[in-house]
């Protein structure tokens, strides 16, 4: 598991949604402090990232 703030803009919000998603099955629902710190940096980062055509 990558500690390092990922850089990449152009990850789409799928690539990161996928990210987030496993982590909450890692956690097994539950996120530790260091968990959470790395969802919330997740979170900003789907948040930014551009949207795929496929949802639209």
């Amino acid at each position: 598991m990558s500690t390092t703030v990922e850089t990449r803009s152009e990850r789409s919000a799928a690539e990161v949604n996928e990210e987030i998603r496993a982590l909450w099955f890692r956690s097994g629902g539950t996120l530790s402090v260091e968990q959470r710190e790395e969802y919330q940096r997740l979170v900003l980062e789907w948040a930014a990232a551009p949207q795929s055509a496929e949802a639209a």
